[in-house]
């Protein structure tokens, strides 16, 4: 059963040692030994909190249990410097896009790159995705009532961001019903320094990424940390807060797998961590098998549902190595970041007295890539005894068609004459005017051709006169 927690914000997921610290000695004071870590990169008590308690502690955004609709920031800051990434998108830019921020968002919000796999980019409401051109991103818009995302039809930039959720948020007590009109009533409200899109978003496909244990990236080295009952305690993060601070390591990065991530350590100090690691009696080399599963925070049936089948994975020998699970009992309210999700029914409406059997179904994200947001159902109504069975006909299915469709979809490509597309480019800043998305910054619908435009036209972003433009043609 699952249970409603008291949440602590953790904006981004990215906390100081001393903020660790902190929360764990008001822990402490709460009665608690230990602290979990939420899939939205938020820190959960591992009780309720009764309210005179929390009013002590007004360093800390603490959301109440019943809260349940509270929005929070998550960002893949967590995978920056150690995990392909986008080349302007760096950990101190994401720092400084944070800082923004001034006040609790009531949405989701994501800030993430395209080129990480290890935090979800889809599954807030408000879902900032970093461009290739620097300080710019897409927007991808999914209010609490709409079922799918849709693409805000300009770039935004980095330090309009803040401004954009806060726009945002205002405007939904006008209930607005399409992103066009999101779009007019946010360029009304607000000065932005928004950017043309010029083509779509492209969100490469890699597997799954090992996130645990020490790991050397250049002269540094990041330490991921995982336990699988997600009860991490208070007195060990204490003690390693203070080490992180011995060795000038200035931010703890929460992921959204119930893990952390330590960045920064210094070669010299690698065995001072490995001693500290042992004095405390931790492991740092869990089989993947267990690393790539979300769970609900507090649901002892979900949690007793992984070890049966990650058992089950390991008495036959199964890898999944780049695959993820989800184990819900809903997934009409709820946007996944999974490969596979393993459903629970609910129970019949009126016969919950009669105990009936369990059964789940069992669903895949297209081409198992988690960011596809479209779903496949499997198998529907199956017990537990015959989940394990299913589950590794699906890991075997990844691995046959892994990466068969995109080659399909390159020897596709190849066979076709190559096609030119005709766009105009801005010779001082480089910003391209592609007549397929128009210049909504501006007004200009998509399918405007160039010569449509109005002569007083100014490039989007330096202000350059149309006749600055140069026709490009791009092979694609």
């Amino acid at each position: 059963m699952k249970k409603n927690l008291n949440r602590l914000i953790v904006k981004g997921g990215v906390l100081s040692p001393s903020e660790l610290k902190y929360i764990c000695e008001t822990a402490e004071a709460w009665g608690l030994k230990t602290i979990s870590f939420g899939s939205r990169q938020d820190v959960v008590l591992s009780k309720k909190i009764e309210e005179e308690d929390i009013s002590k502690f007004d360093k800390l955004q603490i959301i109440k249990a019943e809260d349940v609709g509270t929005g929070n920031i998550v960002s893949s800051y967590v995978s920056a410097d150690i995990m392909p990434n986008t080349p302007w998108l760096t950990s101190d830019r994401y720092l400084y896009i944070l800082e923004q921020f001034r006040f609790q968002p009531k949405l989701k919000v994501n800030i993430t790159d395209p080129k990480q796999r290890l935090v979800p980019l889809f599954t807030g409401h408000l879902n900032f995705i970093a461009s290739e051109h620097e300080d710019y991103w897409y927007l991808y818009i999914r209010l609490p009532e709409w079922r799918n995302a849709v693409m805000y039809p300009a770039l935004i930039y980095s330090w309009d961001l803040d401004k954009i959720v806060l726009a945002i948020e205002t405007i939904l007590k006008e209930e607005p019903e399409t992103v066009e009109t999101i779009f007019d009533l946010v360029s009304d409200a607000v000065d932005t320094n928004n950017r043309t899109v010029d083509k779509p978003l492209d969100v490469p496909f890699y597997p799954f990424p090992y996130y645990e244990g020490m790991n050397r990236i250049g002269d540094k080295y990041w330490l991921g940390l995982y336990w699988r009952n997600n009860k991490y305690d208070v007195a060990f993060l204490k003690a390693m807060c203070e080490l992180c601070a011995e060795n000038k390591i200035g931010k703890i990065s929460i992921t959204p797998w119930k893990s952390f991530i330590v960045k920064g350590i210094p070669v010299k100090a690698k065995l001072q961590w490995e001693k500290f690691l042992g004095k405390f009696g931790i492991n740092v080399r869990h089989s993947m098998l267990e690393l790539n599963w979300h769970l609900p925070v507090g649901n002892k049936d979900a949690l007793s549902l992984k070890k049966y089948l990650v058992l089950n994975f390991d008495k036959n020998d199964i890898s999944t190595y780049g695959l993820t699970f989800a184990i819900t009992e809903s997934l009409v309210s709820e946007h996944y970041f999974t490969s596979i999700v393993i459903e629970k029914n609910n129970q019949i409406e009126g016969l919950e007295d009669i105990e009936l059997r369990e059964t789940y179904n069992l669903l895949y994200a297209k081409n198992f890539d988690p960011n596809s947001r479209d779903y496949v159902m499997h198998v529907q109504d199956i017990d537990k005894v015959e989940l394990s069975g299913v589950l590794m006909e699906l890991s075997k299915l990844y691995f046959e068609q892994l990466g068969q469709e995109r080659e399909e979809e390159k020897e596709s490509e190849m066979s076709k004459e190559k096609a030119e597309e005709v766009v105009f480019q801005c010779q001082d800043c480089l910003t391209i005017y592609n007549e397929e998305y128009g210049d909504v910054t501006q007004h200009i619908l998509p399918n405007t051709p160039f010569d449509s435009l109005p002569k007083n036209y100014e490039c989007s972003l330096c202000e350059a006169p149309k006749d600055n433009f140069e026709k490009k043609i791009l092979v694609r």
